[in-house]
């Protein structure tokens, strides 16, 4: 496995983790039944990304990464901040679509900075960065 691959796979398990992260802490706040079974469903498929991706980089030899307890830190804070006025589930959505758009961009900066990487990093890259997408018009309607 190439350094590229290795970047890629933990970009995938940084931003899975973070997904699954956000709608955790998001998730005491949500009174909309509906939203909450969408999130629970999108925690599920960042559960099986990162998955994959550690699983990768555990056949490599590598040990997988851990969150950086700041990121997480900054991520929780910044929810309870956001959420503390504005718990409406227009508002619960709009936080979450913008979590996936950093998402998105943080994953594309890593497959363009890695190139290189080769045919399976690129994959689940792109997969989740599919999932993203698909996650943003989902959840559209709450708006």
């Amino acid at each position: 496995m190439t350094r590229e691959d290795r970047n890629v796979l933990r970009e995938v398990q940084k931003n899975a983790q973070m997904g699954l992260e956000a709608i955790q802490t998001i998730g005491e706040k949500v009174y909309d039944d509906r939203l909450m079974l969408d999130l629970n469903r999108q925690a599920l498929k960042y559960t099986e990304y990162r998955n994959r991706a550690r699983g990768m980089l555990q056949e490599a030899g590598e040990r997988p990464g851990q969150a950086s307890s700041v990121g997480t830190g900054m991520l929780k804070a910044g929810i309870h901040m956001n959420t503390a006025m504005n718990k409406s589930t227009s508002h619960i959505a709009e936080l979450m679509i913008q979590g996936s758009n950093r998402g998105i961009t943080d994953m594309c900066k890593a497959v363009n900075h890695n190139d290189t990487a080769g045919k399976f990093a690129m994959e689940i890259a792109k997969e989740l960065m599919d999932f993203e997408e698909k996650s943003i018009e989902r959840l559209k309607q709450y708006l």
